[in-house]
């Protein structure tokens, strides 16, 4: 049994359909993509077909990937196919490229219908049931982390799961915001040492003066204020997992104590002259070239290679933009669990900017732009509004505005008028290097006036200042 979705407004497309299929099969029709999704809430689908001229006239001017996300970010395995005129062939190629998963020529064969839909839906098993074995080595919290399109990230999760059960130390690189701290409990989740402790420390938070102590405790007396005995994290992780997050700050003489612990799988507190065992397994994470630092002789070349048994390299959230749709899906799913909220959906043109953004904070970013545009959100839908305004800032975003046909031209009107307003400001702020006093009067308005609409577009001065 198929359940099928036809956006098509021709009632003969709709009977060749029905002649096509089995008894069994479900088909339904909307004639925009606006009605289908509203059908979609009440009933999944396995096989979407959208007439061409349809997604052309709902794209207008924007990504056609764009139309289609809201598909996929309610049922990411819902595949799509085009039905296209000779004449909007190119277009339907393009659609595929930008998603879809095949298209098919008008006039609507039966047997064409018939061989199409059966080779998806046998991919479609073929795919869940990969996805179904994949899935029951990972743990089911870290399941919604682990999917993604990315052959990049694919390789990065392949890696864990080789290197999780395994005793080996990790050494995590990439930008920061990339997730290393949740590969960290990733990694240690499917361990051996998952029931027991996963301690992390941010050495770059902790002050040089402590930092020694911190990790690996101190005796009474070792020092003025050591008024007693205090364990380290290394002890109080015996038996799971520590986690060293910006590795590359740590003291000469941590470095010294750390390489120890590696070595020889011992350390002693400061102040004392006891052995201690460290039964701990290290996953260290960085987002400096420790290679580099090596040369500058700011970090030892024999601590590198202990920490470097295992890399795994993070890739940058602009490298890996395929994965943004389902990145929000999660976010959304855990800001719904947190809060008293019921949101289902992003708009289209919010996902469109993500793609287009650089994402210079990577998925932390990502997550922090979701959480605020969920608390300004009042409907059950994110839309571009709720999101900060250098999102849309893009060379053809006035264009993007006055094309989409699907607002009324009040939205239209006050958007472009925001766009301009935004954009002017920027212009002005980048001339008098972020001066307000110089800024508003050139605008020919009050400084009260010009903080007000800085406040409202998210711009800062400080950003302008040279």
């Amino acid at each position: 049994m198929k359940n099928i979705l036809l956006i098509s407004q021709d009632s003969d497309v709709l009977v060749t359909f029905q002649e096509s299929c089995s008894a069994d099969d479900s088909i339904s029709a909307a004639p925009s993509p606006m009605e289908a999704a509203e059908i979609l809430k009440d009933f999944q689908s396995d096989l979407l077909f959208i007439d061409m001229e349809i997604l052309q006239a709902a794209a207008a001017g924007n990504s056609y990937k764009a139309v289609l996300q809201p598909f996929w970010l309610r049922y990411p395995s819902l595949k799509i196919v085009v039905m296209t005129a000779q004449e909007t062939l190119r277009d339907a190629v393009a659609a595929v490229k930008q998603g879809a998963s095949d298209y098919i020529m008008y006039p609507i064969i039966p047997d064409e219908i018939r061989l199409i839909t059966s080779s998806l839906t046998e991919s479609q098993k073929v795919q869940s049931e990969l996805d179904y074995l994949r899935d029951q080595f990972w743990d089911k919290d870290s399941v919604p982390f682990v999917q993604t399109k990315s052959p990049a990230m694919k390789t990065v999760f392949e890696n864990v799961r080789s290197v999780a059960p395994t005793r080996s130390t990790v050494l995590l690189t990439g930008e920061t915001g990339t997730g290393k701290g949740v590969l960290a409990k990733i990694i240690h989740k499917h361990s051996n040492r998952k029931n027991e402790q996963f301690i992390s420390v941010h050495c770059g938070a902790i002050p040089d003066t402590l930092l020694e102590s911190e990790l690996f405790g101190h005796e009474k007396g070792a020092f003025t204020g050591a008024v007693k005995r205090k364990l380290g994290k290394f002890e109080i992780a015996h038996g799971g997992t520590i986690f060293l997050d910006e590795i590359g700050t740590i003291t000469p003489a941590a470095q010294i104590k750390l390489l120890q612990v590696l070595q020889d799988g011992i350390f002693q507190r400061i102040g004392g002259e006891e052995d201690v065992k460290a039964n701990v397994r290290i996953i260290a994470a960085t987002n400096e070239d420790l290679k580099q630092l090596c040369k500058e002789r700011k970090f030892r070349n024999d601590l590198y290679y202990r920490l470097n048994v295992f890399p795994i390299e993070l890739p940058p959230l602009r490298n890996r933009k395929e994965d943004i749709s389902e990145l929000v899906e999660v976010f959304i799913t855990q800001l719904n669990r947190f809060h008293n909220k019921n949101i289902f959906d992003i708009h289209p043109q919010v996902i469109e900017a993500f793609l287009n953004y650089s994402w210079p904070g990577n998925i932390r970013e990502l997550e922090n732009i979701m959480e605020r545009a969920y608390i300004l959100e009042r409907a059950s839908i994110l839309v571009p509004e709720s999101f900060p305004a250098e999102l849309f800032t893009t060379e053809d975003s006035l264009t993007r505005v006055q094309m989409d046909t699907m607002l009324p031209l009040s939205e239209v009107r006050r958007r472009g008028v925001e766009e301009i307003e935004r954009c002017y400001l920027k212009e002005v702020l980048d001339e008098y290097c972020g001066k307000i006093n110089k800024s508003a009067e050139a605008a020919g308005i009050t400084t009260r006036q010009f903080h007000k609409l800085m406040q409202k577009y998210g711009l800062k001065k400080e950003e302008f200042k040279k």
